[in-house]
């Protein structure tokens, strides 16, 4: 049953009824066709034998009769040969002379000159009528030519025999043809099983590998590879991000239990737990700050995760966020250098939009060296607004570029991680506030050049 139940057999059996139901109105037409062939070949034979013979008719006592000269009987005699019928009728339907087949033929007046098809004992004919008329114009009776039906009937009863006995080979024929067409046309649809049964078992490096027609199964077995290096990397991403996250979780809870534990070795000064709890309080701020962006970014990860669009003035929102990042500028002694557009109109999340340029903000004071500036440039577009943010650090190698905004990607990777050095969550944040707002941000640099951060945000009206 589940052999017949599969999509291969019902695929197989719905082609060859479609074929059996084809072949079906193939044969009625073609029996149809044949027949009506014959019977204008019939008609036609019959219309030219009354055309012979219609000039070998005289009136006698106002009825027609055959004449009895040498030529008609020639003629009649070729006739009765071939099996045709030649009668003359009265116009009150009675025979008044004939020869031929047509004792059997039943008697009728016909309406008009024409063919008729009759049934005569067992048998049908076919009657050509024509009308007789006189030198004056008078009806005198009429002319039917008749043959029997039994020689076409035979040769199409034939034909059906021969439909019906090739019918069946041709089905099976098609169903043998259909089974292996389909078998071949599924065949990619068994691989993409057997990979995803593989998969399942937790092998993610499995493709389909398909190399057939670019048709619609091709492009199904396309779209699942495609799939796959999809999941494959996004459980690449999650499983480096957990490992990663536990590594920077690990790192700040095993610098408090070592300061407790030697704190704790031995009895100690008043001013030494003192300062052991400062430290630890500083490891503790850095697991509150790394927690709460791993849950931000757990957040912005939901698909139903939505910015609280608003409307708002960019320029304002940038003045904000740089008067409370100045004193840690002023503790680097870095200088502001404000290129702000007056007003910069625009719908977005503000407290997403203050962190996600508190990040790059962030991020260039740490890596511009004292007494350094730090440029900061809007303006408006057609479509939205862009803001770039230059600062003057030691700029970032070329091949560290693409995975600066990697979670946990750290451009210097020897830099200590103190109450500054942060996760390597900051630009990853950034740039899925952006994300989320249809925008996007492009870094530049070039070692010992700096780097520009350009964030460009649309404006949905």
């Amino acid at each position: 049953m589940r052999r017949w139940n599969s999509l291969r057999a019902r695929l197989t059996l719905w082609y060859v009824l479609l074929v059996g139901v084809t072949l079906a109105l193939f044969g009625a037409l073609t029996v149809f066709g044949v027949q009506q062939r014959l019977l204008a070949q019939y008609d036609i034979i019959l219309q030219s034998n009354a055309a012979q013979v219609v000039h070998s008719i005289r009136e006698e006592n106002g009825f027609p009769v055959f004449d009895d000269s040498r030529i008609f009987q020639t003629t009649a005699q070729r006739f009765i040969l071939g099996g045709f019928g030649v009668r003359l009728l009265g116009c009150d339907g009675t025979v008044r002379d004939g020869f031929g087949a047509y004792e059997n033929l039943p008697t009728f007046i016909p309406s008009g000159a024409g063919h008729t098809t009759l049934n005569a004992a067992d048998d049908s004919m076919r009657v050509y009528s024509q009308p007789i008329k006189g030198s004056d114009g008078r009806l005198l009776g009429w002319l039917q030519v008749s043959r029997t039906l039994a020689p076409l009937d035979e040769g199409v009863a034939t034909l059906q025999q021969q439909l019906l006995l090739l019918a069946p080979i041709i089905l099976a024929l098609m169903a043998l043809g259909g089974f292996v067409i389909v078998r071949r046309a599924l065949r990619p649809l068994d691989q993409l099983t057997q990979t995803a049964q593989t998969i399942g078992r937790g092998d993610l490096a499995q493709r389909v590998n398909y190399r057939g027609a670019p048709d619609e199964i091709g492009r199904l077995a396309a779209t699942f590879d495609r799939m796959l290096d999809s999941v494959q990397a996004a459980f690449e991403r999650e499983k480096r991000f957990t490992a990663d996250a536990a590594h920077e979780l690990r790192t700040p809870l095993t610098a408090i239990k070592g300061r407790i534990e030697v704190t704790l070795n031995q009895p100690r000064a008043n001013q030494e737990y003192a300062t052991t709890l400062r430290d630890v309080d500083r490891q503790v701020n850095r697991l509150m700050k790394l927690t709460t962006d791993l849950l931000f970014l757990a957040r912005l990860d939901q698909p139903n995760a939505h910015a609280n669009l608003a409307p708002l003035d960019l320029s304002d929102l940038l003045a904000s966020v740089l008067d409370s990042l100045q004193p840690l500028a002023d503790a680097k002694q870095i200088i502001f250098a404000r290129a702000l557009a007056s007003e910069l109109p625009l719908h977005g999340d503000f407290d997403q939009l203050v962190r996600l340029f508190t990040n790059l903000l962030d991020n260039a004071i740490k890596f511009t060296p004292p007494n350094g500036t730090i440029t900061i440039t809007t303006r408006a577009e057609h479509t939205g607004a862009r803001v770039e943010i230059r600062d003057a650090g030691i700029g970032i190698a070329p091949e560290q570029l693409p995975h600066l905004f990697e979670r946990f990607y750290r451009a210097d990777a020897n830099r200590a991680r103190d109450e500054r050095g942060g996760a390597g969550l900051g630009l990853a944040i950034a740039t899925e506030i952006a994300r989320r707002h249809g925008g996007n941000i492009v870094v530049t640099s070039a070692p010992g050049c700096g780097a520009t951060f350009t964030v460009f945000l649309p404006n949905p009206n």
